[in-house]
């Protein structure tokens, strides 16, 4: 199994050394451009798969000190699949990467954004084929080896109403038979791996796969090529079709199957969305 990928570009590796120093770096050191935050906030209204009791902050200590200071600090506890998230390849994949096992140039690099609100709208359980990514193919121009694949349903437009997204707000192992929400379509992901050789695939859906699959193909695929899946985005509507990067860094959980992720891309000034 291969175990590295398309490097990163110039500008990526620049920018992510740029936002690895924190506050100290000025916006104006930042690639030119605008950044946009792919990530729902963590909170009590997070939406998890039926079966996972969600995410819990722990107030602890609030407050002015002895000292004379302000000092805060609370605790938290939550599954490492839920909210917006990134699948390890081991989650599907005995012999994949775990979460810190992840090189960094497969989770940044440049990105497309794949538009599929359409039928997705008129649709809800629709799978995202390799016919959708032909229609953008030939109206933006072939998917570059090494990108990072982004699949715009529209349903990050519901977050977090979780009977919109989900298709139903029960809980519990019951529940999962009635999810209904778009998702990649087996052959798609295949199609992806072999002849496109992406560096990573995400959607603003809690499953790459569809709300109705049993099997999970599409994420068996994924992991067995060791490509990282990024569920349950935020903001794919702000973004264009293709010249963004994208950064894309969970929490790095020793042996972990996915956990947290803080996603961003990066618009060029002249690269608004419509």
């Amino acid at each position: 199994m291969a175990k590295s990928g398309p490097g990163p570009s110039a500008s990526a590796l620049a920018l992510a050394a740029s936002l690895a120093m924190g506050c100290a770096v000025a916006p104006a050191a930042l690639p030119g451009g605008h950044r946009v935050d792919l990530t729902h906030p963590f909170d009590a209204e997070t939406i998890y798969w039926p079966t996972e009791e969600g995410f819990v902050l722990e107030r602890g200590t609030s407050g002015m000190t002895e000292g004379g200071y302000h000092y805060e600090a609370h605790r938290f506890r939550a599954a490492e699949h839920g909210g917006t998230h990134l699948d390890a390849p081991i989650h599907f994949h005995a012999e994949g990467w775990t979460l810190d096992e992840i090189p960094l140039d497969r989770l940044i690099g440049p990105g497309v954004v794949v538009d599929v609100e359409e039928a997705c709208a008129s649709d809800r359980d629709h799978a995202i084929g390799v016919a959708d990514l032909e229609a953008f193919e030939a109206r933006f121009g072939p998917i570059p080896t090494g990108a990072i694949v982004l699949l715009r349903t529209g349903f990050g437009r519901f977050w977090p109403d979780r009977r919109a997204v989900l298709g139903t707000d029960a809980r519990g192992p019951e529940a999962v038979a009635r999810l209904r929400f778009p998702g990649l379509a087996p052959e798609a992901a295949r199609w992806l791996v072999a002849e496109r050789k992406i560096r990573a695939v995400g959607l603003d859906t809690p499953s790459i796969d569809r709300g109705r699959s049993k099997t999970f193909e599409a994420h068996r695929i994924l992991a067995a090529a060791n490509v990282p899946a990024f569920e349950n985005l935020a903001n794919l509507d702000r973004l264009p079709p293709t010249g963004i990067q994208v950064i894309a860094l969970p929490m790095k959980v020793r042996g972990g199957s996915g956990g947290p992720l803080r996603a961003v891309a990066i618009v060029p000034a002249d690269g608004e969305a419509p």
